[in-house]
Protein backbone atom coordinates (compact mmCIF):
# COMPACT_ATOMS: atom_id res chain seq x y z
CA UNK A 1 0.00 0.00 0.00
CA UNK A 2 1.31 3.43 -0.94
CA UNK A 3 2.03 5.69 1.99
CA UNK A 4 -0.48 8.52 2.28
CA UNK A 5 1.28 11.89 2.31
CA UNK A 6 0.43 14.50 4.92
CA UNK A 7 0.57 18.27 4.41
CA UNK A 8 -0.03 21.36 6.54
CA UNK A 9 -2.91 23.45 5.19
CA UNK A 10 -3.85 25.70 8.11
CA UNK A 11 -2.19 27.26 11.15
CA UNK A 12 -3.36 29.29 14.13
CA UNK A 13 -1.78 30.51 17.34
CA UNK A 14 -2.27 32.70 20.39
CA UNK A 15 1.00 33.20 22.25
CA UNK A 16 3.10 35.81 24.06
CA UNK A 17 4.34 37.48 20.87
CA UNK A 18 1.20 37.32 18.76
CA UNK A 19 -2.57 36.89 18.77
CA UNK A 20 -2.46 35.69 15.16
CA UNK A 21 0.01 33.82 12.99
CA UNK A 22 1.00 36.94 11.09
CA UNK A 23 1.62 38.99 14.24
CA UNK A 24 3.51 36.08 15.78
CA UNK A 25 5.70 35.58 12.73
CA UNK A 26 6.43 39.28 12.24
CA UNK A 27 7.52 39.55 15.87
CA UNK A 28 9.53 36.34 15.69
CA UNK A 29 11.50 37.65 12.71
CA UNK A 30 11.99 40.97 14.51
CA UNK A 31 13.34 39.21 17.60
CA UNK A 32 10.64 40.54 19.94
CA UNK A 33 10.59 39.18 23.48
CA UNK A 34 7.22 38.36 25.05
CA UNK A 35 8.72 38.13 28.53
CA UNK A 36 7.90 40.69 31.21
CA UNK A 37 6.94 40.99 34.87
CA UNK A 38 3.88 38.89 35.72
CA UNK A 39 0.72 40.99 35.97
CA UNK A 40 -1.97 38.36 36.60
CA UNK A 41 -1.18 37.84 40.29
CA UNK A 42 1.07 39.14 43.07
CA UNK A 43 4.58 37.76 42.61
CA UNK A 44 6.38 39.74 45.30
CA UNK A 45 7.17 36.61 47.35
CA UNK A 46 8.40 34.49 44.42
CA UNK A 47 12.01 33.91 43.42
CA UNK A 48 10.96 34.38 39.79
CA UNK A 49 8.69 37.34 39.13
CA UNK A 50 8.36 37.28 35.34
CA UNK A 51 7.04 35.09 32.54
CA UNK A 52 5.75 35.26 28.97
CA UNK A 53 2.05 35.95 29.45
CA UNK A 54 -0.50 36.32 26.66
CA UNK A 55 -1.48 40.00 26.66
CA UNK A 56 -4.67 41.70 25.39
CA UNK A 57 -6.43 38.42 24.59
CA UNK A 58 -10.25 38.54 24.71
CA UNK A 59 -11.81 35.05 24.53
CA UNK A 60 -15.20 36.49 23.55
CA UNK A 61 -13.65 37.45 20.20
CA UNK A 62 -13.40 33.74 19.43
CA UNK A 63 -16.31 32.11 21.27
CA UNK A 64 -19.60 32.73 23.03
CA UNK A 65 -19.14 34.75 26.23
CA UNK A 66 -21.21 32.33 28.32
CA UNK A 67 -19.29 29.33 26.99
CA UNK A 68 -15.99 31.10 27.69
CA UNK A 69 -16.91 31.48 31.37
CA UNK A 70 -17.14 27.69 31.56
CA UNK A 71 -13.65 27.13 30.15
CA UNK A 72 -10.17 27.40 31.64
CA UNK A 73 -7.72 29.77 29.98
CA UNK A 74 -5.86 26.91 28.27
CA UNK A 75 -9.10 25.96 26.50
CA UNK A 76 -9.65 29.58 25.45
CA UNK A 77 -6.26 29.50 23.75
CA UNK A 78 -6.95 26.15 22.09
CA UNK A 79 -10.35 27.16 20.73
CA UNK A 80 -9.03 30.50 19.44
CA UNK A 81 -6.03 28.89 17.73
CA UNK A 82 -8.19 26.11 16.26
CA UNK A 83 -10.72 28.61 14.90
CA UNK A 84 -7.89 30.52 13.22
CA UNK A 85 -6.32 27.37 11.77
CA UNK A 86 -9.61 26.02 10.42
CA UNK A 87 -10.43 29.40 8.86
CA UNK A 88 -6.92 29.59 7.41
CA UNK A 89 -7.33 26.14 5.85
CA UNK A 90 -10.77 27.12 4.50
CA UNK A 91 -12.19 23.86 5.81
CA UNK A 92 -15.94 23.36 5.68
CA UNK A 93 -18.45 20.53 5.69
CA UNK A 94 -18.93 21.25 1.99
CA UNK A 95 -15.34 20.36 1.05
CA UNK A 96 -14.56 17.85 3.82
CA UNK A 97 -16.34 14.82 5.27
CA UNK A 98 -16.39 15.79 8.93
CA UNK A 99 -16.82 12.13 9.90
CA UNK A 100 -13.21 11.78 8.72
CA UNK A 101 -11.90 14.95 10.36
CA UNK A 102 -10.65 14.70 13.93
CA UNK A 103 -9.02 16.61 16.76
CA UNK A 104 -5.98 15.94 18.96
CA UNK A 105 -5.16 18.82 21.27
CA UNK A 106 -2.90 18.18 24.24
CA UNK A 107 -2.03 20.06 27.39
CA UNK A 108 0.84 19.25 29.69
CA UNK A 109 -1.05 20.34 32.81
CA UNK A 110 -4.63 21.26 31.87
CA UNK A 111 -6.74 23.65 33.91
CA UNK A 112 -4.21 24.74 36.51
CA UNK A 113 -5.83 28.15 37.01
CA UNK A 114 -9.19 26.46 37.57
CA UNK A 115 -7.65 24.08 40.07
CA UNK A 116 -6.07 26.98 41.97
CA UNK A 117 -9.30 29.01 42.03
CA UNK A 118 -11.47 26.12 43.18
CA UNK A 119 -9.04 24.99 45.86
CA UNK A 120 -9.09 28.53 47.25
CA UNK A 121 -12.88 28.49 47.31
CA UNK A 122 -12.85 25.19 49.20
CA UNK A 123 -10.33 26.49 51.74
CA UNK A 124 -11.97 29.89 52.22
CA UNK A 125 -15.60 28.77 52.20
CA UNK A 126 -14.87 25.52 54.07
CA UNK A 127 -17.62 23.76 52.17
CA UNK A 128 -17.46 21.41 49.18
CA UNK A 129 -20.87 22.75 48.15
CA UNK A 130 -19.15 25.89 46.91
CA UNK A 131 -17.14 24.01 44.28
CA UNK A 132 -18.29 24.81 40.75
CA UNK A 133 -20.19 22.11 38.84
CA UNK A 134 -17.94 23.03 35.93
CA UNK A 135 -14.74 22.39 37.91
CA UNK A 136 -13.96 18.97 36.44
CA UNK A 137 -14.85 19.81 32.82
CA UNK A 138 -12.74 22.97 33.07
CA UNK A 139 -9.82 21.10 34.64
CA UNK A 140 -9.29 17.99 32.53
CA UNK A 141 -6.68 18.08 29.79
CA UNK A 142 -8.81 16.52 27.06
CA UNK A 143 -11.55 19.14 27.26
CA UNK A 144 -9.93 21.51 24.75
CA UNK A 145 -10.09 18.83 22.06
CA UNK A 146 -13.68 18.12 23.06
CA UNK A 147 -14.73 21.75 22.73
CA UNK A 148 -13.10 22.13 19.31
CA UNK A 149 -14.78 18.93 18.11
CA UNK A 150 -18.19 20.12 19.32
CA UNK A 151 -17.87 23.69 18.04
CA UNK A 152 -16.91 22.58 14.53
CA UNK A 153 -18.82 19.28 14.32
CA UNK A 154 -15.68 17.19 13.76
CA UNK A 155 -16.56 13.53 14.31
CA UNK A 156 -13.31 11.72 13.56
CA UNK A 157 -10.74 10.69 16.20
CA UNK A 158 -10.90 13.05 19.17
CA UNK A 159 -8.57 12.91 22.17
CA UNK A 160 -5.70 14.57 24.02
CA UNK A 161 -2.05 13.79 24.61
CA UNK A 162 -0.14 14.57 27.79
CA UNK A 163 3.64 14.20 27.92
CA UNK A 164 4.84 17.37 29.64
CA UNK A 165 6.79 19.59 27.24
CA UNK A 166 6.52 17.06 24.39
CA UNK A 167 2.70 17.04 24.55
CA UNK A 168 1.74 18.93 21.40
CA UNK A 169 4.54 17.37 19.37
CA UNK A 170 3.09 13.97 20.31
CA UNK A 171 -0.35 15.26 19.28
CA UNK A 172 1.00 16.19 15.86
CA UNK A 173 2.76 12.86 15.46
CA UNK A 174 -0.39 10.97 16.40
CA UNK A 175 -2.43 13.03 13.95
CA UNK A 176 0.12 12.26 11.23
CA UNK A 177 -0.23 8.53 11.94
CA UNK A 178 -4.03 8.60 11.80
CA UNK A 179 -3.99 10.27 8.39
CA UNK A 180 -1.18 8.11 7.05
CA UNK A 181 -2.94 4.86 7.97
CA UNK A 182 -6.26 6.03 6.54
CA UNK A 183 -8.26 6.60 9.72
CA UNK A 184 -8.80 10.28 8.91
CA UNK A 185 -8.35 12.70 6.03
CA UNK A 186 -7.98 15.84 8.14
CA UNK A 187 -6.76 16.33 11.71
CA UNK A 188 -6.81 19.48 13.83
CA UNK A 189 -3.79 19.03 16.11
CA UNK A 190 -1.63 20.91 18.58
CA UNK A 191 -1.65 22.04 22.17
CA UNK A 192 -2.51 24.72 24.70
CA UNK A 193 -1.25 25.69 28.13
CA UNK A 194 -1.96 28.22 30.87
CA UNK A 195 0.27 27.38 33.81
CA UNK A 196 1.45 30.88 34.77
CA UNK A 197 -0.41 30.92 38.07
CA UNK A 198 0.64 30.83 41.73
CA UNK A 199 0.98 27.04 41.88
CA UNK A 200 2.67 26.73 38.50
CA UNK A 201 5.24 29.42 39.18
CA UNK A 202 5.82 28.20 42.73
CA UNK A 203 6.20 24.60 41.63
CA UNK A 204 8.79 25.31 38.96
CA UNK A 205 10.63 27.64 41.34
CA UNK A 206 10.72 24.86 43.92
CA UNK A 207 12.19 22.57 41.26
CA UNK A 208 14.86 25.23 40.59
CA UNK A 209 14.01 25.11 36.90
CA UNK A 210 13.31 28.79 36.25
CA UNK A 211 15.50 31.78 35.51
CA UNK A 212 15.61 34.32 38.33
CA UNK A 213 16.83 37.25 36.23
CA UNK A 214 14.25 39.60 37.76
CA UNK A 215 16.27 42.74 37.02
CA UNK A 216 16.15 42.16 33.25
CA UNK A 217 13.37 39.70 32.38
CA UNK A 218 13.37 40.29 28.62
CA UNK A 219 16.87 38.81 28.42
CA UNK A 220 16.18 35.91 30.80
CA UNK A 221 15.36 33.32 28.15
CA UNK A 222 18.74 32.87 26.47
CA UNK A 223 19.06 29.38 24.97
CA UNK A 224 22.62 28.17 24.32
CA UNK A 225 24.11 31.31 25.89
CA UNK A 226 26.72 30.73 28.58
CA UNK A 227 24.87 32.96 31.07
CA UNK A 228 21.58 31.05 30.90
CA UNK A 229 20.13 30.24 34.30
CA UNK A 230 16.83 28.44 33.68
CA UNK A 231 13.75 28.54 31.50
CA UNK A 232 10.97 31.13 31.40
CA UNK A 233 7.33 30.06 31.61
CA UNK A 234 5.02 30.93 28.72
CA UNK A 235 1.30 30.57 27.99
CA UNK A 236 -0.65 30.11 24.78
CA UNK A 237 -1.93 27.70 22.19
CA UNK A 238 -1.04 26.56 18.68
CA UNK A 239 -2.96 24.43 16.21
CA UNK A 240 -2.11 23.02 12.78
CA UNK A 241 -4.48 21.56 10.21
CA UNK A 242 -2.93 18.37 8.85
CA UNK A 243 -4.42 16.94 5.71
CA UNK A 244 -3.99 14.00 3.37
CA UNK A 245 -2.32 15.34 0.23
CA UNK A 246 -4.89 14.23 -2.37
CA UNK A 247 -7.71 15.57 -0.22
CA UNK A 248 -5.93 18.92 0.03
CA UNK A 249 -5.24 19.10 -3.71
CA UNK A 250 -8.80 18.15 -4.60
CA UNK A 251 -10.23 21.09 -2.66
CA UNK A 252 -7.50 23.52 -3.78
CA UNK A 253 -6.00 24.09 -0.34
CA UNK A 254 -2.92 26.20 0.28
CA UNK A 255 -0.03 23.93 1.32
CA UNK A 256 2.46 25.46 3.75
CA UNK A 257 4.73 22.42 3.90
CA UNK A 258 4.73 18.64 3.90
CA UNK A 259 4.87 16.82 7.22
CA UNK A 260 7.06 13.97 6.08
CA UNK A 261 8.25 12.08 9.16
CA UNK A 262 8.43 11.85 12.93
CA UNK A 263 9.73 9.74 15.79
CA UNK A 264 8.90 9.18 19.46
CA UNK A 265 11.50 7.76 21.88
CA UNK A 266 12.11 7.53 25.62
CA UNK A 267 15.24 8.09 27.70
CA UNK A 268 14.29 5.64 30.49
CA UNK A 269 16.84 7.52 32.57
CA UNK A 270 15.57 10.31 34.86
CA UNK A 271 12.34 12.18 35.58
CA UNK A 272 13.69 15.63 34.67
CA UNK A 273 17.23 15.33 33.28
CA UNK A 274 17.96 14.24 29.70
CA UNK A 275 19.94 11.04 29.19
CA UNK A 276 23.74 11.46 28.99
CA UNK A 277 24.75 12.60 25.52
CA UNK A 278 21.10 13.00 24.59
CA UNK A 279 20.85 9.33 23.69
CA UNK A 280 17.06 9.46 23.43
CA UNK A 281 16.86 12.54 21.23
CA UNK A 282 19.72 11.15 19.10
CA UNK A 283 17.55 8.15 18.24
CA UNK A 284 14.52 10.34 17.75
CA UNK A 285 16.24 12.64 15.24
CA UNK A 286 17.74 9.74 13.30
CA UNK A 287 14.45 7.87 13.12
CA UNK A 288 12.45 10.94 12.07
CA UNK A 289 14.82 11.67 9.19
CA UNK A 290 14.70 8.03 8.10
CA UNK A 291 10.90 8.02 8.41
CA UNK A 292 10.78 10.98 6.05
CA UNK A 293 12.99 9.21 3.53
CA UNK A 294 15.68 11.88 3.69
CA UNK A 295 19.42 12.01 4.25
CA UNK A 296 21.07 13.82 7.14
CA UNK A 297 22.52 16.35 4.73
CA UNK A 298 19.02 17.28 3.51
CA UNK A 299 18.23 19.01 6.81
CA UNK A 300 18.67 22.80 6.71
CA UNK A 301 17.32 23.94 10.08
CA UNK A 302 16.77 22.44 13.50
CA UNK A 303 14.06 24.07 15.55
CA UNK A 304 15.62 23.13 18.86
CA UNK A 305 13.89 22.37 22.13
CA UNK A 306 16.34 24.99 23.42
CA UNK A 307 14.95 25.69 26.88
CA UNK A 308 17.71 27.97 28.27
CA UNK A 309 18.56 25.44 30.96
CA UNK A 310 22.09 24.26 31.61
CA UNK A 311 21.49 20.58 30.90
CA UNK A 312 19.05 20.75 27.99
CA UNK A 313 21.00 23.12 25.76
CA UNK A 314 24.30 21.36 26.32
CA UNK A 315 22.77 17.92 25.80
CA UNK A 316 20.84 18.92 22.69
CA UNK A 317 23.98 20.39 21.14
CA UNK A 318 25.88 17.17 21.84
CA UNK A 319 23.04 15.13 20.34
CA UNK A 320 22.97 17.24 17.17
CA UNK A 321 26.72 16.76 16.73
CA UNK A 322 26.34 13.01 17.29
CA UNK A 323 23.60 12.67 14.68
CA UNK A 324 24.88 15.04 12.00
CA UNK A 325 28.66 14.83 12.31
CA UNK A 326 30.35 17.33 9.98
CA UNK A 327 26.97 18.51 8.67
CA UNK A 328 26.21 19.95 12.12
CA UNK A 329 28.49 22.88 11.25
CA UNK A 330 26.24 23.76 8.30
CA UNK A 331 22.95 23.60 10.19
CA UNK A 332 20.99 26.64 11.30
CA UNK A 333 19.68 25.99 14.80
CA UNK A 334 17.22 28.23 16.61
CA UNK A 335 15.02 28.34 19.68
CA UNK A 336 11.61 29.99 19.65
CA UNK A 337 11.60 29.85 23.46
CA UNK A 338 14.06 32.75 23.50
CA UNK A 339 11.07 34.94 22.55
CA UNK A 340 7.91 33.14 23.68
CA UNK A 341 9.28 31.52 26.79
CA UNK A 342 8.46 27.85 27.31
CA UNK A 343 4.82 27.07 26.57
CA UNK A 344 5.22 23.61 28.12
CA UNK A 345 2.61 21.36 26.47
CA UNK A 346 1.98 23.88 23.69
CA UNK A 347 5.64 24.50 22.86
CA UNK A 348 6.00 21.79 20.22
CA UNK A 349 3.03 23.08 18.22
CA UNK A 350 4.19 26.71 18.34
CA UNK A 351 7.58 25.54 17.11
CA UNK A 352 5.95 23.41 14.41
CA UNK A 353 4.20 26.53 13.12
CA UNK A 354 7.53 28.35 13.16
CA UNK A 355 9.06 25.42 11.26
CA UNK A 356 6.53 25.51 8.44
CA UNK A 357 6.72 29.31 8.31
CA UNK A 358 10.50 29.14 7.87
CA UNK A 359 9.90 26.91 4.87
CA UNK A 360 6.97 28.96 3.57
CA UNK A 361 8.66 32.38 3.87
CA UNK A 362 12.30 31.35 3.35
CA UNK A 363 13.26 33.23 6.50
CA UNK A 364 14.82 31.83 9.68
CA UNK A 365 13.88 33.41 12.98
CA UNK A 366 16.70 34.14 15.44
CA UNK A 367 17.61 32.90 18.87
CA UNK A 368 17.58 36.17 20.79
CA UNK A 369 19.57 37.13 23.90
CA UNK A 370 22.61 35.25 22.63
CA UNK A 371 25.63 37.27 23.76
CA UNK A 372 28.16 35.01 25.48
CA UNK A 373 29.15 31.82 23.61
CA UNK A 374 29.25 28.62 25.64
CA UNK A 375 32.17 26.34 24.68
CA UNK A 376 29.82 23.37 25.13
CA UNK A 377 27.20 24.92 22.82
CA UNK A 378 29.28 25.64 19.77
CA UNK A 379 26.97 25.52 16.74
CA UNK A 380 25.20 28.20 14.68
CA UNK A 381 22.16 29.27 16.71
CA UNK A 382 21.14 32.14 14.38
CA UNK A 383 22.04 34.70 17.05
CA UNK A 384 19.79 37.72 17.55
CA UNK A 385 18.94 38.52 13.92
CA UNK A 386 16.68 36.72 11.45
CA UNK A 387 18.19 35.66 8.14
CA UNK A 388 16.93 34.99 4.63
CA UNK A 389 17.63 31.39 3.70
CA UNK A 390 16.32 28.88 1.18
CA UNK A 391 14.81 26.50 3.74
CA UNK A 392 13.65 23.15 2.40
CA UNK A 393 13.77 20.85 5.45
CA UNK A 394 13.26 21.61 9.15
CA UNK A 395 13.60 19.14 12.01
CA UNK A 396 11.77 20.20 15.17
CA UNK A 397 12.69 18.68 18.55
CA UNK A 398 10.61 18.49 21.73
CA UNK A 399 11.65 16.90 25.02
CA UNK A 400 9.57 16.45 28.17
CA UNK A 401 9.87 15.60 31.85
CA UNK A 402 9.56 11.85 32.10
CA UNK A 403 12.14 11.20 29.40
CA UNK A 404 9.93 11.91 26.37
CA UNK A 405 11.55 12.79 23.03
CA UNK A 406 9.81 13.80 19.81
CA UNK A 407 11.26 14.86 16.47
CA UNK A 408 9.01 16.17 13.68
CA UNK A 409 10.25 16.52 10.10
CA UNK A 410 8.82 19.15 7.75
CA UNK A 411 9.86 19.72 4.15
CA UNK A 412 8.93 21.95 1.26
CA UNK A 413 6.04 20.39 -0.64
CA UNK A 414 6.90 19.00 -4.05
CA UNK A 415 4.54 17.11 -6.32
CA UNK A 416 5.55 13.49 -6.83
Amino acid sequence: MNRRRVVVTGIGTVNPIGLSVQEFWNNALAGVSGVDKITSFDVSEYKTQFAAEVKDFAPENFMDRKAARRMDKFTHYAVAAANMAIDDAELSSENTDYNRAGVIIGSGIGGMWTNWDQQNILIEEKSPRRISPFFVPMLISDIAAGHVSIIHGLKGPNYATTSACATSAHALGDAFMLIERGDADVMIAGGAESAICPMGLGGFNAARALSTRNDDPKTASRPFDKERDGFVMGDGGAILVLEELEHALKRGATIYAEFSGFSFTADAYHITEPAPGGEGIVRSMRQAIADGGLELTDVDVISAHGTSTLYNDRTETTAIRTVFGDHAEKLKINSMKSMTGHLLGAAGAVEAIASVMMIHTKKIHPTINYSTPDPECDLDYVPNTAIDHDVNVVLSNSLGFGGHNVSLLFRRYQAA
